[in-house]
């Protein structure tokens, strides 16, 4: 308390001193001591020398000077606005991402499984999701039509012919295996964007990152140890769109810095139907070469199934308009919140189609599938 009652009497003499010789411009607020008991007028600094403090009592520091002051003590408060808008995305980007894969497994079962229609059904779900693109911009109002040049499309066609690539291993794969382990294994994807950007694309990779994907590696093969309805072509093929997929980030981010090309497309919408459409040509010479001499065969399975008339139509149009989704809730929102929102999508899909689909949920799967997106959501974070 002694210790107190010196530093009051010090703070009266500095503020008597700064007072008398002029330290204080007339107007300025100026700092002084109150004592509890003592006070200052409202038209100057008037200052008490010495007032005798009761036990208990300490000296208080007070800012005076009219506005300052009370802009000092009253702060705005801002409200929080809820972006409708941005939830949507969210809730029906995972709900059709759900669906999409729900009904494209359920679709390669009806067309006859691990010896149907793979690359027939990859194939005409670019063809659909094109269709739908392009009613968009046949509709009146619905989205404006780009305006590129044929150099712009050009550029786009590496990016297509990655995404085609992408969709038809992915498809092959699943129809090949369980959708859940599919899923885990597409779940490596950043170990080969990491290798591939390091490689060819000049790109450098932080130690953290690099030490991140050991449990997505290890999650991999975890899962794989336990996997009931394993396949060599399951794994390899969900590899390969891992590959293929790490290819289109890349080629797209150095599309994207061409200068006027945003200006040109217009929308993320529409730079996602151009990639749907230039995939769709690409996807055909493929089809061509490995499924076309079974059309008839698979005209006639669609005509009597109506399980695989209904969801390849709608996987289609899912796989279109999730990705579209997909691609919108990334712009508006920071990279933190997309790995977050990732790793919840991956475990949403992983876990509830294989509950429908009654795809085996071992232990040990279920152990390997969370190290392995654990690791994914540790590589988006860290720097």
């Amino acid at each position: 308390r002694g210790c107190v009652t010196m530093l009051a009497k010090t703070l009266f003499v500095l503020a008597a001193a700064s007072a008398s010789a002029g330290l204080a411009p007339r107007g300025t607020p100026v700092l002084v001591s109150r004592l509890r008991g003592a006070g200052a007028n409202a038209e100057g600094i008037k200052l008490v020398p010495k007032v005798a403090l009761a036990p208990g009592v300490e000296p208080r520091l007070l800012v005076r000077g009219g506005a300052a002051a009370s802009k000092l003590a009253s702060k705005p408060k801002t409200k929080t606005v809820v972006d409708v808008a941005l939830l949507a995305y969210f809730f029906f980007w995972y709900l059709l991402n759900y669906y999409y894969t729900l009904n494209n497994k359920r679709a390669l079962v009806a067309g006859g499984g691990k010896t149907g229609f793979p690359m027939t059904i990859a194939f005409l779900q670019l063809m659909i999701g094109s269709l739908y693109g392009l009613f968009l911009w046949a509709a009146p109002d619905a989205r404006k039509t780009p305006t590129v040049t044929s150099t712009d499309l050009a550029k786009m066609i590496p990016i297509a012919i990655f995404f085609a690539l992408a969709h038809a291993f992915s498809v092959f794969s699943m129809g090949m295996g369980a959708v859940s382990f599919t899923q885990i294994v597409k779940a490596a994807e950043p170990a080969f964007a990491a290798v591939l950007g390091t490689t060819i694309y000049g790109k450098h990779v932080s130690k953290a990152k690099w030490l991140a994907l050991i449990p997505v590696i290890g999650g991999v093969c975890l899962a794989s140890l336990k996997e009931l309805d394993f396949a060599w072509s399951a794994l390899i093929s969900a590899m390969l769109a891992n590959l293929m997929a790490a290819f289109r980030a890349n080629e797209n981010k150095r599309l994207m810095d061409t200068p006027g090309l945003k200006d040109r497309i217009g929308t993320v919408g529409n730079q996602f139907a151009l990639t749907m459409i230039l995939s769709t040509f690409v996807m055909l010479p493929i089809w061509l070469l490995t499924e076309a001499s079974k059309w008839g065969q698979f005209v006639d399975t669609f005509k009597a199934s109506k399980i695989l008339q209904g969801n390849l139509i709608t996987s289609g149009l899912f796989f279109y308009i999730y990705n579209e989704l997909s691609t919108l809730t990334i712009k508006k929102t920071s990279a933190t919140t997309q790995s977050v929102a990732n790793t919840a999508k991956r475990v949403i899909v992983i876990v509830g189609v294989a509950l429908v689909l009654k795809e085996s949920l071992d232990p040990m799967k279920l152990l390997g599938c969370a190290i392995g997106i654990g690791g994914v959501f540790l590589y988006s974070i860290v720097k």
